[in-house]
């Protein structure tokens, strides 16, 4: 059971989830703790895993750092219930507001490392995207309303081979949802937990495979989709089938959207005049092809409203596009559309996140062989992360000479960590002192190793079985229409 005094006293938040923290390491536990303690006080990003040996508060040697992120034992399940229990940022109306995203640790030389899966990159290489083999994972976190960086991660689940996205987001939005309600951050009565997506999701599969939940499904469209209208009413002493769906709403094709239902026009700082249109009861055509292959009889019609978002200028200078979104709600009022793309521009906080877990808190940097382990580090990243979180409203600001000072409120999570191990908090430790020992004789100076390590393959996605050859493309140019 989680410690009851993480939600009943958000204020002493640090001591009792560094101490559920601990109790949750099951194996190794005062080296893996110790470790995800150097990983917040060492000076400057995490460069390597053995560098944390020479942090003061691990007071173990390398090997022992070693042997324990690559044995050790994390209880999963108690770990997520205490980051589902310290407390969350909310909207203004006070809404659990949820961001998944993909981000994946790439391990294109790791050979010998199995179940790696080809990972697509952007920006790679003069702006292509190349495949570059590594663990793909599926982080979900809680987003604050204002303008921060600072977001609350929840969980994480690597995608193994033959995993449908699909299935295994919903899967794990599903069991968190259900582990905030038992924990009392969702109660009867409050609004719905809105679940925020980018592109890369089916956002109409999750919203039909997590009906059942208080929650509603907001995502970001491709500019080449095709939405359909509902079936007009049947005129009397019409004969022949009645037909399954309305007219086409094309996004590439002005003349057939018709008028909207609502249109607000609002200003903004950065991105001047922001016009957003909504149409209701929109939904795509769906076909026994891609995820829905396996459904038996007729395919369900998930209904939800299309807002199509244009901005003036970009902060950036270069030409705006326009952003098409779909929510799993009907009848937005003008308050629900300003609302909706106003949150999803807050998705890109999660943006934030994945740089600072690879770039500062070492998540990338370690050379690990196995999956497992990779999944141990993640666990320990994403503890130091929410304690960071907890020790916000503590930290002090301690800036460089160069640097600009920020308010107490405006701290990053960067700033935050350099003052972490001077927060009074901190100094409750549950580890337990060192033993001292003796390292092993090892090899024999002079023998092979004659086990050599296996190597394995790379494999490739569901969406492109290798055994299916790729049909050539057309040369010929035409128009893009995915429904």
């Amino acid at each position: 059971m989680t410690n009851p005094a993480i939600r009943h006293h958000p204020h002493r938040g640090i001591p009792p989830f560094r101490a559920e923290f601990y109790a949750s390491l099951t194996a190794r536990s005062d080296v893996l703790f110790e470790l995800a303690d150097a990983v917040l006080c060492s000076d400057g990003p995490v460069k390597s895993l053995v560098g944390l040996s020479l942090v003061g508060e691990h007071r173990r040697g390398h090997g022992g750092l070693y042997a324990a992120v690559a044995r050790g034992r994390i209880d999963s399940d108690r770990l997520r219930e205490a980051l589902a229990s310290v407390p969350l940022p909310r909207a203004v109306d006070g809404r659990l507001v949820l961001a998944v995203d993909i981000t994946c640790w790439l391990r294109p030389a790791a050979h010998t490392s199995p179940e790696r899966i080809l990972c697509h990159t952007y920006g790679r290489g003069k702006d292509q995207h190349i495949p570059v083999p590594g663990w793909p994972y599926s982080i979900v976190c809680a987003l604050e309303p204002g303008r921060s960086s600072w977001t609350a991660p929840l969980d994480a689940r690597r995608l193994a081979p033959g995993d449908d996205t699909a299935t295994v987001t919903a899967r794990q939005l599903r069991d968190l949802v259900e582990r905030l309600i038992a924990v009392d951050q969702w109660q009867p009565g409050d609004p719905d937990i809105l679940i925020v997506a980018d592109a890369g999701y089916d956002a109409p599969r999750l919203a039909f495979l997590l009906r059942d939940l208080p929650v509603q499904v907001l995502a970001r469209l491709r500019s080449d989709r095709v939405m359909r209208r509902p079936v007009p009413p049947r005129r009397p002493h019409t004969q022949g089938r009645p037909p399954r769906h309305g007219g086409e709403f094309v996004f590439g094709k002005p003349d057939t959207w018709g008028t909207p239902d609502v249109e607000t026009l609002t200003d903004t700082r950065l991105y001047g005049t922001a016009l957003a249109r909504s149409w209701n009861r929109l939904y795509p055509k769906l076909t026994h092809r891609s995820s829905w292959a396996a459904a038996d009889g007729a395919l369900p019609i998930v209904e939800g409203t299309v807002i199509r978002l244009d901005i003036s200028h970009l902060p950036s200078g270069a030409t705006p596009k326009p952003v098409w979104l779909w929510w799993s709600g009907t009848d937005a009022t003008t308050a629900d559309t300003d609302r909706l793309w106003q949150t999803y521009l807050r998705r890109f906080d999660i943006e934030h996140t994945f740089p600072l877990f690879k770039q500062t808190l070492g998540w990338t940097c370690p050379k690990i062989r196995t999956p497992e382990a990779a999944d141990r580090w993640t666990w320990l990243v994403l503890a130091a992360y929410t304690q960071l979180r907890l020790a916000r409203p503590l930290a002090a600001d301690r800036h460089h000479p160069w640097e600009k000072p920020s308010s107490p409120d405006r701290l990053t999570p960067a700033r935050v960590r350099r003052d972490f191990r001077h927060i009074p908090p901190h100094t409750t430790c549950p580890a337990r002192a060192p033993k001292p020992s003796r390292p092993g004789t090892g090899r024999p100076p002079g023998q092979k190793n004659t086990w050599p390590t296996p190597r394995h393959d790379v494999h490739t996605s569901t969406r492109h079985h290798p055994a299916k050859r790729q049909q050539k493309k057309p040369t010929a140019s035409r128009p893009r229409r995915t429904s």
